[in-house]
């Protein structure tokens, strides 16, 4: 219904200003969604038809009455609602701190940190907006070079140049992208807003005029108008109406219009952040953090809040890997066993490689088995620092699942930061590199926006339309390789906590092997029209699965090398 809606919604606003005049607007097309289960990502493929992770499978049967063991796992995010009603219970706490004393009781260089420690806040608050890393490295690179010849380029500044004049394309391209996308939403935004009013206004008068019940296509019809405002409201309404059944009640249709407004609204927020504070070289929040910038290896900075002023992204992460399975409200994680640790590092705008490195030493000292990292981005200035901070977590047996990204960039030739790469040579074997899948085994198995690669992504995940916690005791479907990063993270935690003598590198390799594989399925290759094999999307060519895993893992404890 709401395409033939935004049909004719133009139409009224010129009604409304010239009301001899009839005329039609090009709007965007809403996509279509199918109905699935709210948990369909736990659902089983084999009985419920849904490419899940069969998580309930895997608790029901192969792990029904066996023990387990507490796993700490770290989510790197943009905070975490530890007082969520599904999560409050299942949220680290730091028994060595004495919570709102003032002091380092347990000598880590972090005060009060007792359910984790935010890097992105400081004495007078928190970081909310930041700029992205192409942002700050052209405003760094830009007096170097704007005006140099290239030509006269000293040798030892040609790597540099290169660097300015790449980052100086994406940064223009990147700008004038979100700029022209803001101004086409905003518009859109104001035009529907005001037919809103304008029908929100007919539909109380003509209730007004009659018994106040919800008026349909049908009741419409039936109004004798007193006065010229009256018709007016009656035949505005009825040909907005025009092509939907006799039945539709205006409420309906308002309501479907509210719900298209909002989608608006967040396109409207999302590149309007991105070109007031994102792509605004000027803009510059770290001062709130008080740490010297400069200082690249400064770890003791920060506050001990958590949560943070938009813990959205962070507290659905957290809701998918270890939602209380046994409250019965809300939801239900995929580990039955864990604490989560709320390491704040995100902001709205890229992270910054100082505040990832010590983000992930702070989940390894900590106790972290698990850390879970979805967030990226494109350029990365210290990542020497990050990679130390990733060898470290390898050689204190720690997994770290990082989100693919959302760009549909094949990342054998685009690379993401971070990654398993060190930029002096070799990778970590405690990764694993996530990408989206959907819940359909056909052509759209994977989803239309992940980022691929048959040498970079391991596996692919359910990371559409996942249902989990947001602030405020909310639940909400979010969508993204943000979303699939978590599902692994959540099996690496069942099988840690089932098979507590398992490493870090088998249990990522648990994973990578228990992946269920299409044959000769054909999909459709992410930001194009080809069909492929989904082993030419990822190193493993398959989707992750809990139960399968969980038989794995269950045959390589049952070895005699391993009894």
């Amino acid at each position: 219904m709401m395409k033939n809606a935004t049909r004719f919604l133009i139409f009224l606003i010129v009604l409304v200003h010239v009301r001899d005049v009839w005329a039609t607007h090009p709007t965007p097309e809403i996509q279509d969604t199918t109905t699935v289960p709210k948990d369909w990502f736990l659902r089983d493929p084999e009985t419920d038809h849904l490419q899940g992770l069969s998580v309930e499978k895997a608790y029901n049967t192969l792990l029904r009455g066996r023990p387990s063991k507490t796993i700490v796992v770290a989510v790197i995010d943009t905070g975490i609602d530890i007082n969520h009603e599904d999560l409050k219970d299942v949220i680290w706490t730091n028994e060595d701190e004495i919570p709102g004393n003032g002091i380092d009781d347990d000598k880590n260089g972090y005060i009060d940190d007792v359910h984790g420690w935010n890097f992105i806040g400081g004495k007078n608050g928190n970081v909310e907006k930041d700029t992205y890393e192409v942002t700050r490295e052209y405003a760094r690179l830009k007096p170097r070079f704007e005006h140099a010849d290239e030509n006269k380029i000293a040798k030892k500044d040609k790597a540099e140049y290169a660097l300015y004049k790449k980052v100086k394309a994406k940064y223009e391209h990147d700008f004038k992208f979100n700029k022209d996308q803001f101004d086409q939403y905003n518009q859109q935004y104001q035009v529907y807003i005001n037919a809103f009013g304008t029908l929100s206004f007919c539909d109380s008068l003509l209730r007004a005029q009659g018994d106040g019940q919800t008026l349909t296509k049908t009741s419409l019809t039936a109004i004798a108008p007193k006065n010229d405002t009256i018709r007016f409201a009656k035949e505005t309404l009825l040909r907005v109406l025009k092509e939907t059944d006799d039945s539709t009640s205006v409420t309906a249709f308002l309501n479907e219009l509210d719900g298209y407004l909002k989608q608006l609204k967040e396109g409207v927020d999302h590149y309007g952040t991105a070109v007031d504070y994102g792509y605004n070289m000027s803009y510059n929040p770290r001062d709130i953090v008080g740490d010297d910038p400069n200082n690249v290896h400064e770890k003791y900075y920060g506050n001990n809040d958590v949560t943070g002023p938009y813990a959205r992204h962070g507290t659905h992460i957290a809701g998918v890997i270890g939602a209380n399975r046994k409250n019965n409200i809300g939801i239900r994680g995929i580990a039955d066993n864990v604490r989560i640790m709320s390491v704040r590092a995100l902001p709205n705008g890229d992270e910054r490689d100082k505040d990832i490195a010590n983000a992930i030493r702070y989940a390894v000292d900590n106790g972290a088995q698990v850390v879970n990292m979805s967030f990226g981005k494109k350029f990365s200035p210290n990542k020497d620092l990050v990679d130390a901070a990733v060898k470290y977590a390898e050689s204190k047996g720690v997994l770290l699942v990082h989100a693919a990204g959302n760009d549909n960039d094949n990342l054998d030739l685009e690379p993401d930061f971070p990654n398993r790469t060190f930029q002096k040579g070799g990778q970590t074997k405690t990764w694993i590199e996530v990408g989206a899948s959907s819940w359909g085994a056909n052509e759209n198995l994977v989803a239309d926006f992940s980022n691929y690669g048959k040498k970079t992504v391991d596996v692919f995940a359910p990371g559409v339309e996942i249902y989990s916690t947001i602030p405020d005791n909310g639940y909400e479907d979010l969508q993204g390789t943000s979303m699939a990063c978590p599902t692994v993270v959540g099996v690496a935690a069942l099988l840690f906590s089932y098979y507590p003598d398992l490493t870090a590198n088998q249990v990522k390799t648990i994973i990578d092997q228990s992946t269920r594989k299409f044959a000769s399925l054909k999909v459709t290759q992410p930001g194009t029209a080809n069909e492929v094999t989904l082993d030419n999307l990822s190193i493993t060519g398959g989707v992750i699965n809990a139960y399968e895993a969980v038989k794995l893992a269950e045959s390589i404890k049952s070895t005699p090398a391993n009894k």
